[in-house]
């Protein structure tokens, strides 16, 4: 738990857990039930994928949860990632070097879950990144990205697309890339929104482990 307050929860979810359930007995386990345990009152308001970790949202009540809700559709949240993907990403030559990747995204429904870059069918999907650092050794980049628009797999898509996978993506890496990390390198560490029941700005922050 990461900030709890009468009208919302600010959780850091590990990777390999469930944000909600899913199908079968097996996939009961998740964040929102662990945190419903000790919150009833809490409701999903967005997810991460289960091999994202990172910050979410949780509204207590229905009229909070749809508050939430809202602010997300009106892009009136920001969120910010950090990743880790094979090989140099080259800083974008924009100011502040921070680049747009603007490819629309479809699911690919033979290999369903798996999204797409589609540029017939696909949703507008936006993400902005920077590049932080490379590391020589590892030859890898740390990289910050904040997504305009929400689709499933938008980040992950996004940098396969871009050439540069993120480490230990068993969706969208070569089998090569999968290895160099045993979990997913993508964790949600920032969330920023004026809170619905005060008016205030709610700013929090989580540094991944990696």
């Amino acid at each position: 738990m990461i900030h709890a307050d009468d009208s919302l929860l600010v959780l850091n979810k590990p990777p390999g857990l469930l944000a909600v359930p899913g199908r079968g007995a097996d996939k009961q386990d998740c964040l929102s039930r662990r945190v419903q345990s000790l919150y009833p009152d809490a409701l999903i308001v967005h997810r991460l994928d289960m091999a994202t970790s990172g910050l979410m949202l949780m509204g207590r009540g229905i009229a909070m949860q749809r508050a939430l809700s809202q602010l997300f559709e009106r892009r009136e949240v920001y969120k910010r990632y950090l990743a880790v993907v094979d090989g140099r990403l080259q800083p974008a030559p924009e100011p502040g070097g921070w680049g747009l990747i603007d490819l629309p995204i479809a699911v690919d429904w033979p290999r369903r879950p798996l999204r797409i870059i589609d540029a017939a069918s696909g949703k507008p999907s936006q993400t902005r990144w920077r590049s932080v650092a490379f590391d020589e050794a590892a030859r890898s980049t740390r990289v910050e990205l904040e997504p305009v628009t929400g689709r499933s797999h938008q980040l992950r898509v996004h940098l396969q697309a871009l050439g540069h996978p993120i480490l230990g993506d068993v969706l969208y890496a070569c089998e090569a890339v999968q290895a160099l990390s045993p979990r997913l390198l993508l964790h949600a560490c920032a969330l920023r929104l004026v809170h619905p029941a005060t008016g205030v700005l709610l700013s929090v922050e989580s540094p991944p482990d990696f």
